[in-house]
Formats: C-alpha cells, sequence, structure tokens
C-alpha cells in the first residue's frame, strides 16, 4: 500500500513530471475520487485550474498553499523535484508534521533526502498514479473543503497591482485557452493568480529555466501547433525586448496571438532585490540606473500588428473584443515602477513575508487543524 490510510490532512504535489509522463487526467481522475487538496509546482500550475486551483508551492508560491503543506499530516510528491525554490534553504520547515512520499523517474532526484524517513518510489508518474488510484482510500471532502474556505480567508491579501491586472485578464479569458508565460515579476503574477475557466486549457510557463524572453516564442510555437489558433502571450517589458524581432513572425504569417505587455518599466524582479538586498544600488534596472523600454504601441502598429497603450488594466474591458477576434494585437498595459512581487519566503524563515495579522494565521491554522 501506498496510501497511508490514517491520515486526516494529506494532500499531493504534482510537478510537470505529471504532465510530462501523460498523467494529467489521472491526476484530475484522482482529486475527483479522493479529494485530496493537490497543490502543484510553478512549472505545473495549469495542472489545478477553476473552482479546484488552491495555488503552487515555493519561494514566491500562493501562501495558503505553502501554509496547507505545513499542516499536512502527508505529503505525496508525484513528479516534482522538491528542489530550493520549492521547499526553501532549510528542509525541516518543509511538511514538519507530515510523513513524505516521493515518486520520480530521476533516481538522481531522488538520492536527496527532505526528510531521513520519506518513502521513494522510483517510477513514472503514470504508473504511480494508476496505482494510487486502484487502493481504497477514503474521500477527503470535508478537509478539502477547510482548504477552499482558507483560502478565502486569504482573497483580500496578498494582492498586489500587477495580481490585481492577472486577475482582470483571467476575468476576459474564454473557456480552456492557451497562454504562454514569460519570466520575470509578470511569471509569478500570472503563476499566483492567472485562473483558468474549464480544465483543459494551458498555461506555457518557463519555470526554473529562467529563460527570460520565451513568452511570444512560445507563442508563436503555439499557434502554430493549434493551426494558425488564438494564443495569449503575457509578457513583461524586459522579456518583450529579448525577442521583439518575433513580431514579425506573427505579422508575416497573420498569427492570431494576443500579447499583454506587463509593463512597469522596469526590470522587476531584480530591481526590487537590488532594492531590498543591495540598500537600492540599482544597475540598469529601472528608469534611474539606465534601463529604459520602447514604445511598444508603436512597434506593433509599424509591424501592422494592432495596438494600443492603456494607463490602468481596468481599461481592457474597452478592448474586450480584442481577446476573440482572429487577429493578432498588442496591448501595452502601464504599471507603476516600483511594483512588488508578494509573498515571498525568504530563505531561513518558516513562514512568507510580508507576515500574516497573527489573528488571521491563528484562524487558519485552526480551520485547517479542526
Amino acid at each position: 500500500m501506498i496510501f497511508h490510510s490514517t491520515c486526516k490532512r494529506p494532500i499531493l504535489i504534482a510537478g510537470n513530471g505529471v504532465r510530462e509522463s501523460g498523467a494529467s487526467d489521472l491526476l484530475y481522475k484522482f482529486y475527483k475520487k479522493t479529494k485530496i487538496p493537490v497543490l502543484t509546482t510553478m512549472n505545473a500550475v495549469d495542472l489545478v485550474q477553476d473552482d479546484d486551483k488552491l495555488g503552487f508551492i515555493g519561494v514566491y508560491g500562493n501562501r495558503i498553499a505553502n501554509m496547507i503543506v505545513k499542516e499536512a499530516d502527508l505529503v505525496i510528491s508525484v513528479g516534482a523535484r522538491l528542489g530550493l525554490r520549492q521547499i526553501g534553504n532549510k528542509p525541516e520547515f518543509f511538511a514538519p508534521r507530515a510523513k513524505l512520499i516521493r515518486a520520480d523517474i530521476d533516481e538522481y532526484e531522488l538520492s536527496r533526502y527532505i526528510k531521513t524517513d520519506e518513502v521513494k518510489y522510483l517510477t513514472d508518474a503514470k504508473i504511480f498514479l494508476f496505482k494510487l488510484l486502484e487502493e481504497n482510500i477514503p474521500n477527503y471532502s470535508d478537509w478539502n473543503d477547510k482548504c477552499h474556505r482558507a483560502k478565502k480567508l486569504l482573497l483580500n491579501h496578498d494582492k498586489e497591482i500587477g495580481n490585481y491586472c492577472i486577475e482582470k485578464i483571467s476575468s476576459l479569458l474564454p473557456k480552456n485557452p492557451i497562454v504562454a508565460i514569460d519570466v520575470g515579476q509578470n511569471q509569478c503574477w500570472a503563476a499566483q493568480s492567472l485562473i483558468l475557466k474549464g480544465n483543459k486549457g494551458r498555461i506555457l510557463i518557463g519555470g526554473g529555466y529562467g529563460s527570460m524572453g520565451c513568452g511570444l516564442p512560445y507563442a508563436i510555437g503555439a499557434s502554430y501547433f493549434l493551426n494558425k489558433g488564438i494564443v495569449y502571450c503575457i509578457t513583461g517589458d524586459g522579456g518583450l525586448q529579448m525577442n521583439i524581432q518575433e513580431l514579425q513572425t506573427v505579422a508575416a504569417d497573420k498569427l492570431p496571438i494576443k500579447i499583454l505587455v506587463i509593463n512597469n518599466r522596469a526590470l522587476g524582479k531584480i530591481s526590487e532585490i537590488q532594492a531590498g538586498t543591495f540598500q537600492g544600488r540599482y544597475c540598469i534596472t529601472n528608469g534611474s540606473s539606465g534601463y529604459s523600454v520602447p514604445d511598444f504601441t508603436n512597434v506593433a502598429q509599424a509591424y501592422d500588428i494592432k495596438a494600443v497603450t492603456i494607463d490602468n488594466y481596468t481599461e481592457l474591458d474597452k478592448y474586450s473584443d480584442w481577446f476573440y477576434d482572429n487577429e493578432s494585437c498588442l496591448i501595452n498595459i502601464l504599471l507603476p515602477e516600483d511594483t512588488l512581487l508578494i509573498p515571498k519566503m525568504n530563505w531561513n524563515e518558516k513562514d512568507m513575508k510580508p507576515f500574516l495579522n497573527q489573528e488571521l494565521s491563528d484562524e487558519i491554522i485552526k480551520l485547517l487543524n479542526s
């Protein structure tokens, strides 16, 4: 038996290995059968969507996802390497109350120990999930409901303007869209706050590769795969400039790619680190230190792509029809330069910053353990 039937608060953490093994449908089937909460890694953030989504774990993960991990008494990790960006610098802070079961096809990933008593399965994610489905696992609807109620208690927390912008984009997307994400603050905001309607959409995300500029090429490849179908590209001002010449590919082949530029006129993640860790000694990351951006609307129009610049994400409603027509477009969404990415798990701390007020934290922990 893989599953520990005596546990009360089990969770499953799904990594990109689940998708790579072709087990996405099996994961969904497992969730529907058992109602065991499923959290994901950033690379696999689209494996659980719509009303079932609780979030992804890790340094820039959703706070509720990390809190659930801490209160769980069983963690089953499937196709997730559980590296530093996922568990932090101190393994003892990860799932401190839980028994850990890890299934991975990579023996070198499994050679690392997160817990001394963890149980490891060197196997394909699809085979592992098949075996789990064959077991007589209780239904955990009550525990799953508590997790979602706890999530609702945090709805008004950890929201910066980038998160609100992504939420607005989410509201305008059709059911089961294909969304390509670049690298940077926009990537983390999207991973945190992009909720797709339906369960068949895809979020194409660079994840741990750190391949800044990947958003537009991802979108182009996906559009070709869909026989020149509609794809949405969320990118930043820095990422778009890495491969801006690919606008010619979009224009020449008339690809209906909807390019949404989250433009804070700064290399946000780097400038934020320079502000916090290096006492504001910026270097070519914002306007005061030598970084600049072109007028993306003019650039897109030069390629004969319809484009507009808006001063606030709330203006997106005016261009909702652009999300559905069969033409390429670029919407340049201006954000303040000093945008923040929160919450964040610091390497040597147990909780994410900014810290929750103690009363709310206690309420969530009490709910999860009730």
